[in-house]
């Protein structure tokens, strides 16, 4: 299964490829760059500021700074990764910056609930985010 996250929500999307999986589909998401977060610019980014810079250096939680491993984090997180099945579940998950070579001439799919284009409120891209960061895309 393939789908594509331009414009869509980032957690409806990630809960929905995290369920793919589980079912034990594999999943993978293309454009993870142009993914939406919803909320105040400033909000945001000083929230994933906080996430990224709070942990010790050489431990964790990691936060990627790259949008495919930012994008396939956040599906992490809505899957049980402390037992065996969410393990297994996140080994079939790819996420891509852009449409790869080998996905060009393949048909993806596009949530409908997670569609962010009616959306009224603020958003933030994820390469915004990314970049605010300092991630270099």
């Amino acid at each position: 299964m393939i789908i594509d996250a331009k414009d869509t929500i980032l957690g409806r999307l990630s809960s929905y490829a995290a369920k793919q999986a589980l079912l034990g589909s594999k999943v993978e998401v293309i454009n993870c760059e142009e993914c939406i977060v919803s909320g105040k610019k400033n909000d945001v980014l000083e929230e994933y500021a906080k996430r990224v810079h709070r942990k010790a250096p050489g431990k964790g939680p990691y936060f990627y700074r790259r949008p495919d491993m930012f994008v396939r984090r956040t599906i992490r997180g809505m899957l049980p990764w402390k037992r065996a099945r969410g393990r297994n579940a996140f080994k079939n998950i790819k996420c891509y910056v852009g449409v790869p070579e080998n996905l060009k001439n393949e048909k993806s799919i596009k949530i409908e609930y997670a569609d962010a284009g009616k959306l009224t409120i603020d958003y933030l891209k994820v390469k915004d985010i990314c970049r605010a960061t300092g991630g270099k895309i």
